[in-house]
């Protein structure tokens, strides 16, 4: 009998939900079509505002080119990367109108520009649009202590609409890594799309770090200890980077820094036939100004390091292995030592770090051997390398590494991380020769920087010349080039 009222209850149940199958069709069809007229009316919208903003003070159409670079005030290398693309772009399409999406708002457009040729010696030769952006924060990681990928991302698209609602441009190149506003621009926007990928925003080496639940700045020791807490984090890492590959196919044109970005994005994006290797600007020709044989100015040796001050640069690692290189020193009877980091702070969570390095160094008994140096000018860095006899790199898996090539262009022996754009592109054999050396741990950094500073001058001297040797195709002139022809159809 029980039976039988249970099979009963069941039937009814399925013969319920059966009854709300074409309602519920009805309602969802009806929901997706006013949708559709939604995005339909504001794309037509931001279509009669695109053909105001295009039309010039003599009434003829100008192709409206943008950039979205939110820190474009950062004083990074992929500052410069901006900066000599808008200055290729102008030599070429000077009737265009340039734009960048900023959300340096507590600085006018005059000091931006006055700052990219103060750290970059790089002045345009036409005017630049910026467009402030007040929404910024949405993007910073702070915002975000969990989950921090899918906040930012999902910020990114609000950032995204608050620049599209203030500028449509004809041309959008997203030069920042920023892939979820693509969509928003090419669908809504209705503008042709082209991406300069510096690093991806996940890739598989990511996913790696956790399905082996090794400890990473971007995998807390608490997961790792946890095998459930691991696998939801896969899981989560793999539907983003599924999500992350869906809006970076959007791209027309995909411009990657280095090999090792490369094969991340055709691994994640899958656009392969649009997909080109341009190798960041570095101002090789500025550093290679500096004598080889006059570099040694002070006694002792100084050891440089160049990179924004953000947590993946691995600052720590620096530290840490100078400390027990000085160690070494004792033992050693190495020359008196000093290092400097030098790099820019985009905001509050960098200058904190900033100060978290200088108690690290208290704590280590190193501080007077430890100097910082931030955002300081183009003229100030190029002092410092002309006087290293090191330049330190410690990021994981560096997309690209224009620090490394500038501190090889100085003429400075690089030491860098053994992974990512260092490894595959930059500190690789000229003509069979050496041109610097890699490293991984601490020990691995120490016992090298011992090496180094053991050798003799003819020694240091040769390796310097092959570095410099091997720097040519990282100059601002090939950067010009491969971009202009990489850029070309979204210029027609």
């Amino acid at each position: 009998m029980a039976t039988t009222e249970g099979v009963w209850c069941l039937c009814e149940l399925l013969r319920f939900f059966y009854s709300l199958f074409l309602p519920g069709l009805a309602v969802c069809g009806t929901l997706c079509v006013c949708l559709f007229i939604i995005l339909w009316g504001i794309r037509l919208l931001l279509q009669r505002k695109k053909a105001l903003v295009s039309t010039g003070k003599n009434g003829k159409k100008q192709m409206v080119v943008a950039f979205f670079h939110p820190y474009c005030n950062a004083g990074g290398g992929g500052e410069r990367v901006l900066w000599c693309a808008l200055r290729a772009l102008q030599k070429k399409h000077p009737e265009a109108v340039y734009v960048v999406y900023t959300g340096d708002v507590n600085v006018s457009g005059q000091q931006i520009l006055e700052g990219a040729f103060r750290r970059f010696n790089i002045r345009l030769t036409h005017p630049v649009k910026f467009v402030f952006l007040r929404k910024r924060y949405l993007v910073e990681d702070s915002l975000y202590p969990h989950f921090t990928l899918l906040g930012q991302s999902l910020g990114s698209i609000l950032l995204g609409w608050e620049a599209l609602m203030q500028c449509v441009p004809d041309v959008y190149i997203d030069s920042m890594g920023y892939a979820f506003t693509l969509p928003l621009f090419k669908y809504l926007g209705g503008c042709r799309i082209g991406s300069y990928v510096h690093y991806p925003t996940i890739s598989t080496d990511m996913l790696s770090v956790v399905k082996k639940q090794n400890v990473g700045f971007n995998n807390a020791a608490f997961i790792t200890r946890n095998p459930f807490l691991s696998k939801v984090k896969l899981i989560y890492y793999y539907l983003f980077a599924f999500i992350y590959g869906l809006v970076g196919s959007c791209s027309d044109v995909v411009m990657v820094n280095s090999s090792w970005t490369l094969n991340h994005i055709l691994s994640l994006w899958k656009v392969g036939n649009c997909t080109n290797i341009v190798y960041p600007p570095c101002d090789v020709q500025t550093f290679l100004d500096i004598p080889l044989l006059d570099k040694k100015k002070t006694p002792g040796h100084l050891l440089v390091s160049i990179g924004q001050f953000r947590p993946e640069k691995n600052h720590p690692l620096q530290i840490k292995a100078f400390a027990k290189l000085l160690n070494k020193k004792a033992a050693e009877s190495l020359p008196s030592l000093k290092l400097v980091l030098i790099g820019g702070c985009r905001n509050e969570d960098d200058e904190l770090r900033v100060n978290q390095l200088r108690r690290l160094a208290e704590e280590l008994g190193i501080q007077e051997d430890v100097e910082f140096k931030i955002n300081i000018p183009f003229d100030e860095l190029k002092n410092y390398l002309s006087e290293a006899t090191i330049g330190l790199h410690t990021m994981w898996n560096e997309h690209f590494g224009i620090g490394v090539v500038e501190c090889m262009a100085a003429g400075t022996i690089i030491l860098a991380h053994n992974s990512g754009g260092p490894k595959l592109d930059i500190v690789v054999p000229h003509q069979g020769e050496i041109t610097g050396f890699l490293a991984e741990s601490e020990e691995g950094y120490a016992e090298t920087m011992a090496h180094i500073l053991n050798m003799s001058e003819e020694k240091r001297l040769q390796i310097r010349s092959n570095a410099r040797a091997s720097v040519s195709r990282f100059s601002d002139q090939e950067f010009e080039l491969a971009f202009l022809s990489s850029v070309e159809n979204l210029l027609k």
